[in-house]
């Protein structure tokens, strides 16, 4: 068990990341809605989040119900332990991660770690939703739809610097917070591709006029140029009829 302040704590990467180390099933319990200890609600991101994190685990092929949430107070300790022995006994019956679902390891692997590196993505994307309180418990079962979350994956991003418009003024890599971002004084700045989290910090700070940093959405991300032609050559500047 793994205490957190708020049930609003448990992020996506979280749970994901869970199921990336071999974790059969995870559960979270928070407190009850609208009964929030700090005012936030984070019960009710909590909600969303979980809600969203199964439509993402049916996408890659694993069973939703290896996740559960469910909301109860302090006071409800015979409940909590049935709610956690009937959830014990679900994935005893799904057996270990995978095995039911027919997925070989190394390719299950391989979609949790590509689901886990588009995290922010995701959120960025699902901000509003994850944010969203409904007044009727029922509407938060159509809240994700898989259609939703097949076109979620299908336009995934990815980001290009034009070589031809970067100027390496290295704000985009100032900022980029995964540092996917090759470069330096006087030198292209390339973006690494496998690094990249796909969100947008790059395509928005670089400068309007310069407009190097490309989105790109189902195509192929342009080879980066070779090291040898990174280098900008600047041209020199003339004072006083001298050239400095």
């Amino acid at each position: 068990m793994i205490r957190v302040m708020c049930s609003g704590r448990v992020d996506l990467g979280f749970v994901l990341r869970a199921f990336s180390n071999g974790v059969d099933g995870v559960f979270i319990a928070g407190c009850r809605l609208n009964e929030c200890n700090y005012t936030t609600q984070g019960n009710y991101y909590a909600l969303s989040m979980a809600l969203l994190c199964k439509k993402i685990l049916e996408h890659i092929g694993l069973d939703p119900g290896r996740l559960r949430i469910e909301f109860m107070s302090s006071a409800d300790g015979i409940r909590f332990a049935q709610v956690v022995s009937d959830f014990s006994k679900k994935i005893g019956e799904l057996g270990p991660l995978g095995d039911k679902e027919g997925m070989q390891k190394e390719g299950l692997q391989e979609k949790l770690s590509e689901v886990i590196k588009l995290v922010p993505y995701i959120k960025i994307v699902e901000k509003e939703k994850l944010g969203v309180r409904l007044a009727n418990l029922d509407e938060y079962k159509s809240l994700y739809t898989s259609d939703e979350i097949e076109k979620l994956f299908a336009e995934v991003p990815s980001y290009y610097i034009d070589p031809e418009k970067c100027q390496a003024c290295m704000i985009c890599a100032r900022r980029c917070p995964a540092e996917a971002i090759e470069g330096g004084k006087n030198k292209i700045h390339v973006i690494d591709q496998d690094k990249c989290i796909k969100c947008g910090t790059c395509f928005e700070a670089c400068p309007s006029r310069f407009g190097a940093v490309t989105k790109i959405i189902g195509e192929p991300v342009p080879p980066p140029i070779p090291e040898e032609r990174r280098v900008i050559a600047r041209k020199a500047k003339r004072q006083g009829g001298a050239t400095v």
